[in-house]
């Protein structure tokens, strides 16, 4: 079995269809983040290391798509963001991403757009709302840029590394690869849950700031 699904594997990652399939999932993942483009990323990544595909050619590709991706999701947002944004149901963790990415584009500016790729659901609520304030076009191509570049290479790099250490079993070295990604992943959202209680605890009035009560007089 793993024979067989490893040898249709070398047969995908060797043909031209790779490249055209990295942009394609890269670039759907920009407005419709259930496709898995991190997991197809690394995953070339992993036979990178082994001769196929080039590596230099998955990372062009997968930034490419995801570059166009965000612009899609960027538009999106102008046309139609305030509709979609206003249909999600209060309190749902749809609604609370995309307050938590106007708070950030409110404080760190278009870097967050930097960020978010590396928080699930991030990519998509940043770009969507970018595109409903109506970012400048010029800025904000120029941080999907750098996004788009850095993620790039973070996937390719990551599933390489898992082809390197596993060049006997490439089916191991996805799973290294997914891992480490996965494991970058929590990191950020603990650091950025940490993060929240911290501002959340500093916004919230001490004892100390709160007037004692003093007894009415008769």
């Amino acid at each position: 079995m793993n024979d067989a699904i490893l040898a249709l594997a070398h047969d995908l990652m060797s043909s031209w269809w790779i490249y055209l399939t990295l942009f394609g999932f890269a670039a759907l993942d920009g407005f419709f983040p259930a496709i898995p483009s991190e997991t197809l990323v690394v995953t070339a990544g992993v036979f990178a290391a082994l001769g196929e595909p080039n590596l230099y050619g998955v990372i062009v590709v997968a930034a490419a798509g995801a570059f166009l991706g965000d612009h899609i999701s960027y538009f999106i947002g102008r046309g139609a963001g305030a509709r979609v944004i206003n249909r999600f149901p209060p309190g749902s963790k749809k609604a609370a991403m995309f307050r938590w990415s106007r708070n950030a584009l409110a404080e760190r500016g278009g870097l967050v757009l930097v960020v978010a790729r590396y928080i699930p659901g991030g990519r998509t609520a940043v770009t969507l709302t970018m595109g409903t304030v109506r970012y400048p076009l010029r800025s904000f191509t120029l941080y999907a840029a750098l996004a788009a570049a850095s993620w790039g290479i973070y996937c390719a790099l990551i599933g390489f590394i898992g082809g390197k250490a596993f060049e006997e079993n490439p089916l191991a070295g996805v799973a290294l690869g997914i891992g480490l990604a996965m494991g970058v992943t929590i990191i950020v959202e603990v650091v950025r849950h940490q993060l929240r209680k911290r501002r959340a605890a500093a916004a919230a009035p001490s004892s100390s700031d709160t007037p004692e009560l003093v007894g009415s007089e008769r």
